[in-house]
């Protein structure tokens, strides 16, 4: 099993209800930090789960054979930036997760060739999870980053053309990575399994070799990609400062977070119940939820998760397919999954908070403009449109979470809180660039 860092989520849950049991603030257990701010032994543990100094290297994806290569990082930064794999031309990696905006684009919906239905996610420590996109419809970074390339509203790609502009410019790079890359001459110029009916009829039309031939250099440039988008990660915000300086009672704590965001550190792991779902060091559980969010088109209610199901079965560039370059004993996410949609209509990915406050609008489709609209969603624990709201209803929908009461300071102090984890993005380890 490619084994993914999570904070243990159960293990939270114990701390949680061990802390709430106890009043979270009061008790015998309480202790006062050197910053004068009074934490349980229990709080402080989760604090101390939270901070970004926790969060191990992304696992080796055993699929992808190029993970850790640099080569095969720096041939991946390349791509990401390069436009030329586009059906006009003009649309890159780079133009939906724009390192000058957090690796997303700030837009509700996004746009590449055409407007999607959905907010384009960052990119950034993707590799900690086993699911990818918002319906969690691809199970690597490699297969995700396949998937925009042929879509008709990102980058319009088909798959014959984008092989032959790796071949074109980037052979050499290509083939000291993955050996002699397959003779493309003779191919059609425009054909592929997920364009127009003429692509897809050019593409039929090939012979079973020759389709795989094209697939394998396909799946490459996917791989070569998602090794660099591995090199990205979160670095330390001023919560990771402040929490430091709690488990060592540094003095200096007392300088790194005002009295707002405080109270509001204090409402996300106690009374808001934030980090039921926003836990570890991403401040994500990596796992789907139906939190009640209005969808778009209430004609039309996204059915999240539940509809990606088959999609990641059946995908041929998924862990279990003839171009991953996994075993299947690494393919345990994919071969145990939750195949009952049932429980899972109208959930989405719990996202990762870190940089959260520089990423507006929010939600799966950017419903909400700002993070205090958020917050209030959340606080109203409304029905969903489609499936059950967790919120409102509990998991499954039997009732065992209830609405969260907050008021409008406290829907302030948490919008504060979550600003504290705006911090740099590093490659390699050092800022981005």
């Amino acid at each position: 099993m490619r084994k993914r860092f999570s904070l243990a989520a159960t293990a939270v849950s114990i701390l949680l209800a061990t802390a709430m049991s106890s009043g979270m603030a009061g008790g015998p257990a309480n202790e006062r930090s050197e910053a004068g701010e009074r934490w349980t032994g229990e709080e402080i543990r989760i604090l101390g789960s939270m901070r970004i100094g926790m969060l191990p290297a992304a696992p080796a994806d055993r699929s992808n054979a190029v993970d850790r290569l640099p080569a095969a990082a720096a041939l991946g930064k390349r791509l990401f930036n390069d436009t030329r794999f586009s059906g006009n031309g003009a649309v890159s990696c780079a133009s939906c997760h724009s390192p000058d905006k957090q690796f997303q684009d700030g837009l509700a919906v996004g746009k590449g060739v055409g407007v999607g239905s959905r907010r384009s996610m960052p990119i950034v420590g993707a590799g900690h999870g086993p699911w990818m996109f918002w319906d969690g419809r691809k199970d690597s970074v490699w297969s995700q980053a396949l998937g925009p390339l042929e879509d008709a509203v990102e980058h319009g790609g088909n798959r014959t053309r984008l092989a032959r502009v790796l071949a074109t410019h980037y052979r050499t790079d290509y083939e000291a990575l993955f050996g002699r890359m397959p003779d493309l001459a003779g191919l059609p110029q425009d054909a592929g399994p997920n364009g127009s009916a003429d692509e897809k009829a050019a593409w039929s039309a090939l012979s079973a070799g020759r389709r795989a031939d094209v697939s394998r250099v396909f799946a490459n440039l996917g791989k070569s990609i998602a090794a660099y988008e591995k090199t990205l990660a979160y670095g330390p915000a001023p919560f990771d400062r402040y929490a430091d300086a709690v488990l060592a009672r540094d003095p200096a704590a007392t300088q790194l977070l005002d009295r707002q965001q405080l109270n509001g550190l204090r409402l996300f792991i106690g009374k808001g119940q934030c980090v039921t779902c926003h836990n570890g060091p991403l401040l994500t559980d990596q796992h789907f939820h139906n939190t009640g969010v209005p969808p778009r088109d209430r004609d039309r209610p996204d059915r999240g998760r539940a509809a990606a199901i088959a999609r990641v079965q059946q995908d041929e560039f998924n862990c279990l397919g003839p171009f991953s370059d996994a075993d299947a004993s690494a393919c345990q996410e994919l071969a145990f999954m939750v195949t009952d949609p049932a429980p899972l209509e109208g959930a989405f990915k719990t996202p990762s908070l870190r940089n959260v406050a520089m990423r507006p609008p929010y939600m799966h489709a950017g419903q909400f403009a700002d993070l205090e609209e958020v917050v209030a969603h959340y606080a109203s624990s409304p029905a969903a449109a489609l499936g059950h709201s967790e919120l409102a209803h509990g998991a499954g929908g039997h009732g065992e979470r209830q609405p969260i009461r907050l008021s409008q300071r406290e829907i302030r102090e948490l919008a504060a809180f979550l600003g504290t984890l705006t911090g740099p993005i590093l490659e390699q380890g050092r800022p981005h660039n």
